[in-house]
Order: structure tokens, then C-alpha cells, then sequence
């Protein structure tokens, strides 16, 4: 496993796991910008979205997905170095009300003009403002353990944490520390 800058101010970071050539990030943008897998991803996933979102066009979901993914993507990379990414990341259980070491976040688009966004980046906090994504998904279901897909997700995000855990990872400081061994 290996971790990519993503910003210059190395506030936000994206996982490369072992036998990828692209980290997460690059690899869910590109899959939410690709029409073919897109198509086959919700005519799979057609009952979730009908039922969930109220749309059967298959099409529709596609732009809506594309449209999203360059408005997540301008919002996540596009950023200026004093962007506040606490205002874009949250707690990925709606309920939890402290900090905890490495907790797991979720980023998404608010304020969306059709229906809410179901993309979602999912990343681990080091520090206020500092993160590091772990994967993404298309989340079609109310939960994430209600789907394969989505569940894979969370076992990926456990992963990076017991990985961190296991390196002395709980901070910007020893991430850094970690990254400065490794290399």
C-alpha cells in the first residue's frame, strides 16, 4: 500500500494499493466518468435507483453521475491550499458525535439541483482538515451494508485504518514519519 499526494499543502492524500498503477481517486474518477461502465454499473442497480432516487433512465443517471463526478472533482482537487476540507468531508456514521483516532469520513456533493448525489469519497481523518481516501462509491441504498459494492468500500476503509494502526500511524506527524522510512 502506498499513499499519493494529492494537494501540495499535503492536506488530502489518496491510497494506491499493491498491484494498481493508479491510485483510488484517479481510478473512481475515471470509472465515474466512463459511460460503458456506467451503464452496465446501473442497469445492474436499476431497482436501487428506481426505487431509492425514483429514476428508471438509465441515461439520465449516467449524465447526472458525470455532471456530479466534475462538480466532486472540482470541489476535492480543484481546491485552494486554505480550502477547509472539514467542510467537505463528515463522519461516515451520521451519528457519531466525538473524535476518534483515524475515523472514518465520507465527502459528498450537497446542494445538488435533481436529487441528492449518491457519489461518495471515503477517507480516513489523520487531523482536522487532513485525510487520506481510501476508495468511493455510487451509493444507491439508504446503508452501505446493504449492497456487495458498498460493503466492499467499508472493508477497504478498515483496511487502511488496521494498516495505519499497525505502522504507528495516528497523525499528520507519524504519517509523515512513516513516509519519510518507507523512502
Amino acid at each position: 500500500m502506498e499513499f499519493d499526494r494529492i494537494t501540495e499543502n499535503e492536506h488530502l492524500w489518496a491510497v494506491r494499493y499493491d498491484d494498481c498503477l493508479d491510485n483510488v481517486l484517479d481510478t473512481i474518477l475515471e470509472q465515474w466518468n466512463d459511460v460503458s461502465w456506467l451503464r452496465s454499473f446501473f442497469k445492474q442497480n436499476i431497482r436501487d435507483l428506481a426505487s431509492y432516487f425514483k429514476i428508471t433512465d438509465v441515461n439520465q443517471a449516467i449524465y447526472d453521475t458525470i455532471e456530479d463526478s466534475e462538480r466532486l472533482q472540482c470541489l476535492i482537487i480543484d481546491i485552494s491550499p486554505d480550502t477547509d476540507l472539514e467542510r467537505i468531508f463528515r463522519p461516515l456514521d451520521n451519528n457519531r458525535t466525538a473524535e476518534v483516532i483515524l475515523g472514518k469520513e465520507k465527502a459528498r456533493l450537497r446542494d445538488t439541483p435533481r436529487h441528492a448525489s449518491w457519489l461518495r469519497i471515503y477517507a480516513i481523518k489523520l487531523n482536522p482538515g487532513i485525510y487520506v481516501i481510501t476508495g468511493g462509491a455510487i451509493k444507491l441504498t439508504r446503508t452501505m451494508q446493504e449492497r456487495e459494492h458498498t460493503l466492499v468500500e467499508l472493508a477497504k476503509m478498515e483496511k487502511v485504518r488496521q494498516f495505519m494502526l499497525d505502522n504507528n500511524i495516528v497523525d499528520m506527524d507519524s504519517f509523515k514519519d512513516y513516509l519519510t522510512e518507507i523512502n
